[in-house]
């Protein structure tokens, strides 16, 4: 009913032409609607629950941070041989935590988009063991993605008729109450637990992170956010005119947090440097007692917005949204730096845990050509573009440093690592994908991925992927291919059906999908969004 009044609201304030106009911007309509629920207030400060005055004595069990980028491409890093515009803007404190640590150089993350990427490093298992197959979205969101998004010949597919009464409220779509999240799990074991940034696993109050095992959160409660006001001064911002994504989230995300389930209020400056401030208030409030931070940076998703100063220490980059994006990515690292240099200060480095890793590969839809270079396809598919991903652990005296590893492991076995070396439990009335890393090579013959129809597996050097939109199958062979170039499924026949096997077993212990993917769109492997069509470019739909 709010809803609809709102409709009609804005089709009156179109005036002449109105049904039309709503039409072309009923996009807008979350934003509005949230603006009307619950106004942005203005900033209020954060007041972290304070532990204890002095240290305990003797041995205390390690802190665990674990640090979360958002769509921060392969190549965005420098320890991986890159940084953005060939090399120009460079991550020294993120490649430190991998060469004061290990760098399993073979990680994949659960799935190549957000919410079941977070869900699975919330629960060490497959997202879709728990119905969580699809990032949650409005479905105006979903809808919008129809107009603008055709590429060539290509054109999304919307689902209408999937748009039923069973469909829970976007605020609903979240990892459900009866999975046992990492802070669940190590509070029982006696920690602190805190939350700042992203969460994107569910919004109304019953799956919020206050609710779901952490004492303390601040949090963007949806995908995104704005780093800041789109007219602020210090603002630099970098529009994508092609992408129906950027043009949705510059019309409906506001520069808000909410603190524990409070009303949303505005966070003091530039989101990255506001959640990093935040971060190393909450190590100084509990340095004196075992914690566990998940710190959820929303850098360097879009919208692309990045302050004046770090705009203003990349002129030789000369496309703005590629200068934005570095300025974005220098000052994520920057502030990394911060927090690591607050465990020295705090005196607990060498007792800390720190893990860091990034949801998924870059964006198509950015509009730059190499962030996921050497690799091929991008966020939100099954090519290693979209789904290897950094993960880089730190911890002095039990870990080595420069260490790497290149066993197959990834988002899946986040949880269990954790879990031991905080002493918790895992739990054991379910199936636990996840494998504690630290202890030795994960023993796992296969890692799985799904959404919708389009389905990937990789077992030993051997990789498959299925998809219906186009109909095909995609075989590499990794060890001799890494970057999927050659298609080796008409030449290995018995392969190929022997993968699609283990793909069909595993997903008869899948779950079905809590909420329907409503949307199908094209994406092609080896250029972004605004690059030209030309006949025969390799592509794949994309089900959310």
């Amino acid at each position: 009913m709010k809803k609809r009044w709102i409709a009609l609201g804005l089709v009156a304030l179109l005036g002449a032409g109105g049904y039309q106009a709503f039409q072309a911007n009923k996009y807008r309509l979350p934003g509005l609607i949230a603006d009307w629920r619950e106004p942005v207030r203005a900033n209020r400060p954060v007041v972290w629950q304070q532990g204890p005055a002095t240290p305990p004595a003797g041995k205390r069990p390690p802190n665990v941070i674990l640090i979360v980028a958002d769509d921060m491409g392969w190549n965005d890093i420098s320890l991986n041989g890159g940084g953005v515009a060939g090399g120009i803007v460079q991550t020294p404190n993120i490649d430190a935590i991998a060469r004061q640590g290990v760098d399993f150089t073979t990680a994949y993350a659960a799935n190549a988009t957000c919410s079941p990427s977070r869900a699975a490093m919330m629960t060490g298992r497959y997202p879709t063991r728990f119905g969580f197959e699809y990032t949650a979205v409005p479905v105006e969101f979903a809808e919008n993605l129809t107009h603008g998004s055709g590429i060539g010949p290509l054109k999304p597919v919307f689902h209408k008729e999937l748009i039923t009464p069973d469909i829970p409220d976007y605020p609903d779509m979240g990892v459900p109450p009866s999975e046992v999240t990492i802070a669940e799990a190590v509070k029982a074991a006696g920690y602190h637990t805190i939350h700042i940034g992203k969460w994107h696993l569910g919004e109304a109050p019953r799956l919020q992170p206050q609710r779901q095992g952490f004492d303390e959160s601040l949090a963007v409660l949806a995908g995104g956010a704005k780093y800041l006001p789109d007219d602020d001064p210090d603002a630099v911002n970098a529009k994508l005119p092609w992408d129906p994504i950027d043009r949705f989230i510059w019309a409906n995300l506001r520069h808000a947090v909410t603190f524990n389930g409070s009303e949303r209020f505005h966070p003091k400056g530039h989101m990255t440097d506001y959640f990093a401030d935040e971060a190393i208030g909450a190590i100084r409030a509990n340095r004196n007692r075992p914690f566990f931070l998940y710190l959820a940076f929303n850098a360097p998703h879009t919208p692309l917005q990045a302050t004046k100063e770090d705009y203003a220490k990349l002129p030789q980059i000369k496309d703005k949204k590629t200068r934005v994006y570095g300025a974005m990515i220098a000052q994520l690292d920057r502030r990394i730096g911060d927090v690591m240099a607050e465990l020295k200060r705090a005196g607990i480095d060498d007792n800390t845990l720190v893990i860091f890793t990034s949801d998924n590969g870059g964006a198509w839809y950015n509009g730059m050509p190499d962030l996921n270079a050497p690799y091929r396809g991008w966020k939100a598919t099954f090519f290693e573009g979209g789904i290897r991903t950094p993960l880089f652990m730190r911890w002095p005296g039990h870990i080595a440093p420069g260490s790497t590893r290149a066993d197959m492991t990834g988002h899946i076995d986040i949880f269990a690592t954790i879990a031991a070396a905080a002493g918790a439990k895992l739990p054991g009335d379910r199936v636990m994908d996840s494998q504690d890393i630290l202890a030795g090579p994960a023993t796992r013959d296969a890692l799985y991925w799904r959404s919708g129809d389009y389905r990937a597996v990789r077992a030993g050097d051997w990789k498959l992927q299925v998809t219906k939109r186009p109909e095909k199958v995609r075989l590499y062979n990794l060890a001799t291919d890494p970057t999927e170039r050659h298609d080796l499924a008409a030449e290995q026949p018995q392969r190929v059906a022997q993968l699609r096997a283990m793909i069909d077993a595993q997903n008869k212990g899948m779950a079905k999908p809590i909420w329907p993917g409503l949307i199908e769109g094209p994406i092609r492997i080896d250029v972004p969004m605004n690059a030209p069509w030309k006949d025969g470019q390799d592509y794949i739909y994309w089900t959310n």
